[in-house]
């Protein structure tokens, strides 16, 4: 069993920087694919970043490439996204995500299996 808790999330202006982390509990989370999704209101969940225990294996959504960066430090239990240059458009609940011991990094939500809460982003204009 993981549980996961985000932090990080508020309200910042447009073309300014957050940092969401996200704590998991469990013996296993250094084998564990990390994921970042987020929800807009009105919208489906979508994939924004991952990294799998191998650190060097990262994907990324278009909309994050270039302004966004994932990482983690498996002796914290704890995964980041590190987002810069934010748009109104990245206003959404940003939920991490765990699949179990595995080296692939999907972008599929029904691949994951523990999820955390969800932290608010606001961007304004």
């Amino acid at each position: 069993q993981v549980q996961l808790v985000e932090s990080g999330g508020g309200l910042v202006q447009a073309g300014g920087s957050l940092k969401l982390s996200c704590e998991g509990s469990g013996r296993t989370f250094a084998r564990n694919t990390m994921g970042w999704f987020r929800q807009a209101p009105g919208k489906e969940r979508e994939f924004v970043a991952g990294i799998s225990w191998i650190e060097s294996n990262t994907n990324y959504a278009e909309s994050a490439k270039g302004r966004f960066t994932i990482s983690r430090d498996n002796a914290k239990n704890t995964v980041y996204l590190q987002m810069n240059s934010l748009k109104p458009e990245d206003t959404a609940v940003y939920s991490c995500a765990a699949k179990s011991l595995t080296a692939k990094v999907p972008i599929a939500e029904y691949e994951y299996d523990y999820w955390g809460q969800g932290t608010q982003v606001t961007v304004s204009s």
